[in-house]
């Protein structure tokens, strides 16, 4: 996570770790005045319990914390919002009391806690200083050369030739995501069209690149200037030091394949399929600091080279321990694979309103 670090302390990033959310938490005090305040503005009618319709704006702010789209916005992201709810409601339709919100409160808090210490978000002002930098520095044209040679467009102009490359640009570089488009119309289109090269239709060489691309750089960095951009930044290695930390608790392991288990289904002689040792590693994934199947391709593609070398699609059925074993196995492959070749990710998001905190989940009302 190195290079995180480097970008939060170069651009005086602000960093979401968790800690703060981890102090509201453990401040018994605090907490609890922060309930009684968060549960009497949630209960409207004032008969000291929260229905279903009371929690909406709970777990509204809640999703907001998290970074997820609005309600109804996205199905990916509806199912968690009701997930959130009925972790409430214990999945019944029934009131909620302010004991059982602050229990639930808690765990969602302290999970979103936790995955913030092990993903910090650090947000990043992005205001043309870093790109300008980047711009004059002796590293900018040798960049930039071996930019232009990956863009492979056919029949492409000068100008979706420097479009491509303000995507190839990174925070570091002080570039926000090109493919928001709130940068896009209000940066770099603005940019492009100030530089309104003569150029724009000509065949392309590496020359002409080069010093039509400086111009739109510049104009963005101008543009950056007047109208800065927030960027919430964050990285990720998936080292093997997750499930490392697994193996080593036998405690630990055994009721992660405990629970990993109870989701496969068995024979009338309580053996299982080889075949749900997908589902099976998915149930474990959090516990090892895996991201889940589908999420990450080069992820999946080390997971999927590991079952072929342990032979876990075979699809044959095995006794429970041998379930078990396996699946260890598997989860010992992936760790060799992933202590080898780490896999880095980062991710970088435009932030449109300024971020004080996560949302107003955070913030007790002004009562």
């Amino acid at each position: 996570m190195e290079s995180g670090g480097a970008a939060a302390t170069k651009k005086g990033g602000q960093v979401l770790d968790g800690s703060e959310i981890m102090e509201l938490v453990e401040n018994e005090e605090v907490f609890s005045n922060f309930v009684d305040h968060k549960f009497q503005e949630l209960d409207r009618d004032q008969d000291g319990k929260l229905s279903v319709k009371e929690l909406q704006p709970a777990v509204a702010d809640i999703g907001a914390a998290l970074g997820l789209p609005a309600q109804g916005s996205s199905p990916d992201s509806d199912h968690i919002y009701s997930e959130v709810l009925s972790e409430f409601t214990h999945g019944k339709q029934e009131k909620v009391s302010k004991t059982e919100f602050k229990e639930v409160l808690s765990d969602i808090l302290l999970g979103m806690a936790a995955g913030l210490k092990r993903d910090p978000i650090v947000i990043l002002r992005i205001d043309g200083e870093d790109l300008q930098e980047f711009i004059n520095s002796p590293s900018f044209e040798p960049e930039m050369v071996s930019i232009f040679s990956q863009i492979e467009l056919l029949d492409g102009t000068l100008h979706d030739y420097i479009i491509k490359g303000l995507e190839k640009l990174t925070v570091d570089q002080g570039m926000p995501p090109s493919t928001d488009s709130w940068v896009m119309s209000n940066i770099v289109e603005p940019a492009l069209q100030s530089c309104g090269s003569q150029n724009y239709g000509q065949p392309i060489s590496q020359e002409t690149f080069l010093v039509e691309f400086k111009k739109v750089a510049d104009s963005v960095a101008q543009h950056l200037k007047d109208q800065p951009v927030i960027v919430a930044h964050s990285e990720n290695t998936f080292d093997g030091s997750g499930i490392k930390r697994l193996l080593s608790n036998k405690f630990e392991l055994d009721k992660t394949l405990e629970a990993a288990l109870n989701t496969v289904p068995t024979d009338r002689n309580g053996k299982m399929s080889k075949e749900y040792l997908r589902v099976a590693l998915d149930v474990v994934a959090p516990s090892a600091g895996l991201p889940p199947f589908g999420a990450l391709d080069q992820m999946d593609k080390v997971v999927t080279d590991v079952f072929k070398m342990v032979d876990a699609d075979d699809g044959k059925i095995v006794k429970e321990d041998e379930f078990k074993k396996i699946l260890t196995e598997i989860l010992g492959s992936i760790m060799l694979q992933l202590e080898g070749n780490p896999i880095s990710v980062s991710s970088n998001s435009v932030v449109h309103e300024p971020l004080a905190t996560p949302s107003t989940l955070l913030t007790p009302s002004a009562s």
